[in-house]
């Protein structure tokens, strides 16, 4: 697999295992993730599946997932 970088074509992550959450809806708008060989965590959007995706450290993920599970982000959803 080539380097993995912020913004490369995801269907350039050979072997790369994309999930989405059992919370995802019917219509495929989901934000899907794939753990990297290395470690590191790539992100994308399901609509768009050979397009860009983003990848994290762990450390920056359990971060994320840290806040996300906190509630710091409920503004993005609601009114």
């Amino acid at each position: 697999m080539p380097h993995a970088y912020n913004g490369m074509a995801a269907r350039d992550l050979q072997g790369a295992v994309w999930r989405k959450s059992r919370y995802s809806n019917s219509q495929g708008t989901c934000v899907e993730f794939a753990k990297l060989p290395d470690g590191d965590v790539a992100v994308r959007n399901s609509r768009f599946p050979d397009g860009p995706a983003l990848v994290y450290t762990p450390a920056e993920m359990e971060a994320m997932l840290l806040g996300i599970k906190d509630g710091e982000f409920d503004y993005l959803i609601r009114d």
